[in-house]
This record gives C-alpha cells, structure tokens and sequence, in this order.
C-alpha cells in the first residue's frame, strides 16, 4: 500500500502543478480537492498503520498547503486559494475520524 500512497501522491502533485491538466475529475475544484485527499489520507492510514493519525492529518494538510503556495507560481497560470486548503484538511480531518471510529468499533 506504501507504493500506491507515493504513486498517488506523485500523481496528484504533478497534476496539480501542470498549468494545464489533462484530467480533471470534475468541473467542482473543490469537488476535486476533497476527493484526492481523501483518498491520499485512505491510503496512508492503509500504507502507514503504526503512524500516529495526528501525523498523517498535519502531514497531508501541510501538503496541501504547499501546493496552494506552488500554484501562485505566476507561470503556472493556476490559482492560489486558501479555501482550496481548507477543503483538503476538512476532508482529511473527516476521513481520519472515520478510520478513529472504526479502530475503536473493530478492538470491541
């Protein structure tokens, strides 16, 4: 799973600093951004499971920090949007609250 979380993650950087990607998973950014970091979070959980959860959420919401930073690059011609970022660490703190309450209901 280790694999598949870096290949994901390399995919989804690349495509978020391509000034012109050729696929988008929908038309709704937003949309977008949720539905890669939820499954970048799916897959770490998967591919980390001794990680601390706290450190995975801190870890892929700086990412997504550092990608809104990368794309106010003016020759990228892509936009730098906070709610962009919010929308990652929303997604990525509900996902890891997902995988929180399912540990517990599995160690019952």
């Amino acid at each position: 799973m280790r694999v598949v979380f870096w290949a994901a993650l390399a995919f989804a950087v690349t495509m978020a600093l391509l000034p012109h990607p050729p696929i988008t998973l929908s038309d709704n950014d937003k949309f977008q951004h949720m539905l890669v970091f939820g499954m970048l979070t799916i897959l770490a959980v998967a591919g980390y499971p001794e990680a601390e959860l706290l450190r995975i959420g801190e870890r892929l919401s700086f990412l997504g920090a550092l990608i809104e930073v990368l794309q106010s690059i003016p020759s990228l011609h892509r936009d730098c949007d906070i709610r962009d970022w919010v929308a990652d660490t929303l997604v990525i703190v509900v996902v890891l609250l997902v995988v929180v309450a399912y540990r517990k209901r599995v160690a019952i």
